[in-house]
């Protein structure tokens, strides 16, 4: 799923695994969030959070995670009574633009980006209700927040200065792996299956002599396995997190353990690096500008959510 795609969903609700018993997690002036709510907030981290085998690890993660997921709809719910009380209202042809917007940008027909949705526990309907709130809490931002957020020259040169910095001493990976596929319904067993196949393919991997990328040829079952099970060059921020963790911790030559994704079991394997250099600050300065907009608005958004949290009844039961 494509990065815009990915932007709107991950700040919404999916469907809720029953793993808590719903009650009353805060009250917010007169609104109550419920505990199943704030599990549907952070669903997809709690499915993560299952393959952790240390039981007292997993209990203080899901205690952080729990946490964060209620603060945030705290917040959501003190922008949402401001919004109605500003009569902030977004048109049913806004939301429709929104959408049009995501699937023009991830190139995708409207069954697919329905299918998608189905996939995040999305009906159509629920979307377009989520989308709506999203929406007038953007409005309710630019009307109360945008002005404040400003970029100077001198500011976008020290942060030029900054980051050409941080470049000039990275480096992109050139990496192969093999994928092991997992159904996104997949079972506990029918998981642990293929994570033993996994390492049954790290090791075969591991044994001298052995050809990675004829072995991704012959077992990998990833898109990229008619190419060796090559991902070319990828700096960070590219790939996901564990998958990413891996490739820029591993020597060259380096094999990992068996990584999970949404897409399955990986090996990987890291051919070689190669070092960046910064590009000039022509180049990048819009890129430059944009990031230090949406770090400016997301800081003074927060001030903003913390002086409705200050003029505002907020009683947290868990």
């Amino acid at each position: 799923m494509k990065r815009l795609l990915i932007s709107l969903l991950c700040l919404s609700p999916v469907v809720a695994s029953a793993e808590m018993v719903d009650r009353i997690a805060a009250v917010v002036n007169n609104d109550i969030i419920t505990l199943s709510e704030v599990e549907a907030r952070i669903a997809p981290d709690l499915a993560k959070l299952r393959q952790e085998p240390d039981a007292t690890k997993r209990a203080e993660a899901r205690q952080f995670l729990v946490k964060r997921g209620l603060e945030l709809l705290i917040g959501e719910k003190l922008m949402e009574s401001q919004v109605k009380e500003l009569n902030i209202e977004v048109a049913d042809s806004e939301i429709e633009m929104g959408m049009e917007d995501v699937k023009k940008q991830n190139n995708i027909s409207s069954e697919q980006f329905e299918a998608l949705l189905g996939q995040e526990g999305y009906t159509l309907a629920s979307y377009k209700t989520f989308m709506r709130k999203h929406l007038a809490r953007l409005k309710l931002v630019n009307l109360k927040v945008r002005s404040k957020v400003k970029i100077s020259d001198e500011d976008l040169k020290a942060e030029y200065a900054r980051w050409s910095h941080d470049e000039a001493n990275e480096y992109e990976v050139h990496a192969r792996h093999l994928l092991v596929q997992v159904a996104a319904k997949a079972t506990p067993e029918q998981i642990e299956v293929a994570r033993l196949k996994a390492v049954g393919l790290m090791e075969e991997a591991k044994k001298p002599g052995t050809n990675f990328a004829e072995l991704a040829k012959k077992k990998s079952e990833g898109p990229s396995a008619a190419d060796g099970g090559d991902l070319g060059f990828f700096r960070r921020g590219v790939m996901m997190a564990d998958f990413e963790k891996a490739a820029f911790s591993l020597p060259i030559g380096g094999i990992s353990e068996p990584i999970r994704t949404k897409f399955g079991w990986h090996v990987l394997k890291v051919e070689e690096r190669k070092a960046l250099n910064a590009p000039p600050l022509e180049e990048v300065k819009d890129k430059l500008r944009e990031a230090m907009l949406r770090s400016q608005l997301e800081k003074y958004t927060d001030q903003y959510v913390q002086e409705l949290r200050a003029g505002a009844v907020v009683d947290v039961k868990i």
